[in-house]
């Protein structure tokens, strides 16, 4: 019962929170022009966990699904798009899940996102797992391993 009083969701970027805001949110340290768009709050845990990413983050609540009956209404594309509005944010990094959904709402998220002056618009690179074998790759992922791919010699 205490985690449900403690616990609720960030009023500006929609992650969990034991306040009105998250300790990402309130950490002075993390770039706040940079804005890093997540599904669900997992999905800034997964993140976290890379060590990799200092920015803030912008969690949607799930990912456009018409036939789920979820769209972008549905979703907390407004908060995001409010979020632009002080110019303060240079880039969007766009992290959702590397499915159908996910394709989905990065598309829609890029397309609305474009008009931004200043605002950069990126999506987190995708392709073959380490360890995985080439042979059991699906035709998007191994698509998406060649457009991703880093140049290692001039």
């Amino acid at each position: 019962m205490q985690v449900r009083e403690k616990v609720s969701f960030c009023q500006e970027c929609g992650n969990v929170a034991e306040g009105e805001r998250c300790r990402i949110c309130l950490d002075p340290r993390r770039d706040p022009g940079l804005i890093c768009v997540v599904e669900q709050s997992q999905d800034v845990a997964a993140i976290e966990r890379t060590r990799e990413f200092r920015g803030r983050y912008h969690v949607l609540g799930g990912a456009i699904n018409p036939i789920g009956g979820v769209g972008p209404d549905d979703l907390r594309v407004r908060e995001l798009v409010a979020r632009l509005a002080d110019g303060q944010v240079q880039e969007v990094i766009l992290a959702t899940d590397p499915n159908l959904e996910g394709e989905a709402t990065a598309t829609y998220l890029a397309r609305l996102l474009v008009p931004y002056e200043g605002v950069r618009v990126s999506r987190l690179a995708s392709g073959l797992p380490v360890g995985g074998d080439l042979e059991y790759a699906d035709e998007v992922t191994l698509g998406r391993a060649f457009e991703g791919r880093r140049l290692l010699s001039g």
